[in-house]
């Protein structure tokens, strides 16, 4: 079954699918207005996070594949905060207009809320 359904977006399963780095983010953006429906302003947070994270995921083999052995690279801390460097990469790139994907996202969950 869709996670998107006639009777509105299922906040737990969406933050499930934006991955683990935004869960409680994006169920707690994703908020219904007094009339049911979405909110738009959240509808708007909820697709910027998904771009991002698709962002740093499209980012991530790029930052793989770099050698930075030497005095001062390499090892588990820069592996560690290498990834955290590629998902705020993301959100950078997101916030600054990304590739377009949060305006068809946001787009697609106001059009499913109007569906009753």
């Amino acid at each position: 079954m869709s996670p998107f359904t006639k009777t509105g977006i299922d906040p737990a399963l969406l933050a499930q699918q934006l991955g683990a780095a935004s869960t409680g983010k994006a169920a707690a953006a994703v908020k219904r207005s007094a009339a049911g429906g979405i909110d738009e302003t959240a509808a708007a947070k909820a697709a910027q996070d998904f771009e991002a994270m698709f962002i740093a995921q499209m980012l991530k083999p790029i930052f793989q594949g770099l050698s930075t052995e030497g005095m001062f690279g390499g090892g588990k801390g820069e592996e560690m905060y290498r990834s955290l460097m590629v998902e705020e990469y993301g959100k950078t790139i997101a916030k600054a207009g990304g590739v377009g994907i949060a305006d068809q996202v946001k787009a697609e969950m106001l059009k499913l809320q109007e569906v009753k």
